[in-house]
């Protein structure tokens, strides 16, 4: 089942940024609100403040979050 608007996911985490915790950093982080959900798999996403993530997030690097 595709992710859509409204719906709460988390988004995976950059590998690039460096954590001092080594394995033990989080894989994700989140929730995020998905504000709008394109045909090609890119998803504006918001904080739970309603702000909007600066950049869109491939559907591949989000999975749906069940609260």
């Amino acid at each position: 089942m595709p992710v859509q608007e409204g719906d709460l996911v988390l988004k995976k985490v950059s590998q690039a940024l460096k954590d001092n915790r080594g394995k033990w950093a989080p894989n994700y982080e989140g929730p995020f609100v998905v504000k709008r959900a394109f045909s090609g798999r890119a998803l504006v996403l918001a904080n739970m403040d309603g702000e909007e993530l600066p950049s869109p997030v491939k559907s591949d690097f989000v999975k749906r979050y069940y609260a």
